[in-house]
């Protein structure tokens, strides 16, 4: 299939059709991913936690993020690529965000992510207007989830459903061509969804959005439970893995690895000839 572009997104949702995209972080999984027909893959700075073990995203850094853009990109030629805006990438000037964003396209992404509310719209638009294309991301916004309570769902109030109905109109008008929704009410999203002219894409927050988003990490059960109400668990490869490597050290215990088929062969002769001469 060939690359979606940025203004197809906005005919699939004149169309009805539905894309898919899954956030990974490395060249293995995204050259398996350009094999299937996905057609969006985030580099997210939720590495931070899935690669690095760390308890935030927001220990991720811009050199990170385009190292791992790097990666992916050379993994997934052929599939749309997201790179995220990191923590403090863009929060505190216009000329940094635009910097940033660039560095991430450079690094091979076609369009970043900024997530955010209204307040960072002016930051967007910014980079938009620098002609930078921006995927943005509302609801439960990882980087400030401290100020949300948590990683948690959002807009389960009138107040808060009317202030995320406010952060996605200011995105839109910002010039985004496609809006997450994270964790939110699924009424709440597909609401927005219908106010809006470009998609949205769900993360958690139900069906009705053009485009549906999981990390791999959790669509194939990588880690053990519990992971978030939303994902379903296609697979429970932390599992499997963990049995081969218990499998693979009972064989080397046991002297079942490495067995001849596993040696590289010569003529044993020729060696001991070697030898010879080398005393």
């Amino acid at each position: 299939m060939p690359k979606i572009t940025v203004p197809e997104f906005a005919l699939k949702k004149e169309r009805g059709e539905k894309f898919a995209m899954v956030t990974l972080y490395d060249y293995p999984l995204a050259a398996l991913a350009d094999r299937s027909s996905i057609e969006v893959i985030l580099v997210g700075d939720s590495l931070a936690m899935v690669v690095q073990g760390q308890k935030s995203t927001v220990t991720a850094t811009m050199p990170e993020m385009i190292y791992h853009v790097k990666n992916v990109r050379r993994g997934a030629p052929n599939t749309f690529l997201v790179g995220d805006m990191c923590f403090m990438s863009y929060q505190a000037c216009e000329k940094e965000a635009v910097r940033n964003a660039g560095a991430l396209m450079q690094a091979g992404a076609d369009c970043v992510k900024i997530e955010g509310n209204r307040w960072t719209a002016p930051k967007v638009e910014t980079v938009v207007k620098a002609g930078l294309p921006v995927m943005g991301h509302i609801g439960l916004t990882p980087q400030t989830a401290s100020t949300l309570g948590g990683l948690k769902r959002q807009g389960a109030d009138p107040e808060s459903a009317k202030n995320l109905l406010a952060d996605a109109l200011a995105f839109q008008e910002a010039g985004v061509f496609c809006l997450v929704l994270e964790c939110l009410p699924a009424a709440l999203a597909r609401a927005i969804d219908q106010r809006l002219t470009i998609p949205t894409l769900s993360a958690g927050s139900g069906p009705c959005s053009t485009g549906i988003h999981l990390n791999a990490y959790d669509m194939l059960g990588v880690f053990d439970p519990p992971t978030p109400k939303y994902v379903k668990r296609y697979r429970e490869l932390g599992r499997e893995i963990a049995e081969v490597f218990e499998q693979w050290r009972r064989d080397v215990a046991e002297g079942q690895y490495p067995l001849p088929e596993h040696s590289y062969k010569v003529d044993e002769s020729e060696i001991f000839e070697i030898l010879k001469e080398s005393k």
